[in-house]
């Protein structure tokens, strides 16, 4: 695996391939401009196509299965939601030696929020707050489980896997015993048992859109499905400072059991995270480093 690729079993993409994807299945679109977008994703490449459309191609097989799922539910999402999702115009399929199904989408608007550089905090919270609470109150039948959905202990093995890979990169400058030890507080806090609610569970700086520090889109459905509400607090520690993370906080209502197991899944994700991507993918360690942070500060 080179220094540039993320993932063993990456597939080769570039602006040809696309272009010859395009031309050879929507030849209504063969000629439009074809550029790729700087991204922080983990699983899929993104590339502008002519002013209003995005192509967007899984880099891994395990991607593929998140085309299928978008396809799938986005529509039936789409109109209980308060801010713009993907709206697939097209559904691409394997061909020129790329494996895997792939879907143009109409271009949405707005950029990524920086944690630390956000223009009204607190706005902002309560924007995520209200999108959150409509997924959790749709009530669209069949959903399939989240990824991320189950209990908080399934994490147990890859998070201490990780924490030890972390001890072994003293320049990180990560404190692992202060990491352990608020993932045990995890683990110790009881499980969901409520009916499983619908979540986005990637809730990401990178899978949001804002416009003039408001949320106007979220991206990026392909851990959608239903499971435990904690899974959907993860802006709280990748992007809100502690007062907006309040206003987060108390906008839908989580109760401390909820918190606790939130903030573990988000400190899981970021310790997977670091280690794997520190040379790979600049974004997703940088945020990773600031949820271990802000979770640590929060516990102090």
């Amino acid at each position: 695996m080179s220094a540039a690729q993320m993932h063993p079993g990456q597939h080769p993409i570039d602006d040809d391939l696309v272009r010859r994807l395009v031309a050879g299945q929507f030849p209504r679109w063969a000629g439009l401009p074809v550029e790729r977008l700087a991204s922080g994703g983990t699983v899929n490449a993104m590339y502008r196509l002519g002013a209003g459309m995005v192509v967007r191609m899984p880099l891994v097989e395990g991607g593929a299965g998140d085309v299928l799922l978008e396809r799938e539910w986005l529509p039936r999402l789409a109109p209980r939601l308060p801010v713009a999702v993907p709206e697939m115009l097209a559904a691409g399929e394997p061909a020129e030696g790329y494996p895997w199904p792939w879907s143009v989408y109409r271009w949405l608007p707005g950029e990524n929020p920086e944690a630390g550089a956000l223009a009204d905090a607190e706005a902002l919270a309560g924007d995520l707050a209200a999108f959150v609470a409509a997924m959790r109150g749709s009530t669209v039948p069949g959903a399939p489980t989240a990824h991320r959905g189950g209990p908080v202990a399934t994490l147990d093995a890859e998070t201490r896997s990780a924490i030890g890979k972390l001890r072994g990169i003293p320049a990180e400058g990560v404190d692992c015993d202060a990491v352990t030890a608020v993932w045990e507080d995890a683990l110790r806090a009881p499980d969901w048992d409520g009916p499983p609610v619908w979540l986005h569970a990637d809730l990401m700086p990178g899978n949001l859109l804002v416009d003039g520090g408001r949320l106007t889109a979220v991206i990026d459905f392909g851990c959608t499905g239903t499971g435990d509400p904690a899974c959907d607090l993860f802006p709280a520690w990748n992007l809100l400072p502690a007062g907006a993370r309040k206003v987060f906080r108390e906008a839908l209502g989580v109760d401390d059991a909820t918190w606790r197991r939130g903030r573990g899944r988000t400190l899981s994700q970021a310790v997977i995270a670091l280690p794997y991507y520190r040379t790979t993918n600049p974004a997703m360690a940088r945020n990773a480093r600031h949820v271990i942070r802000a979770v640590l500060e929060e516990e102090d």
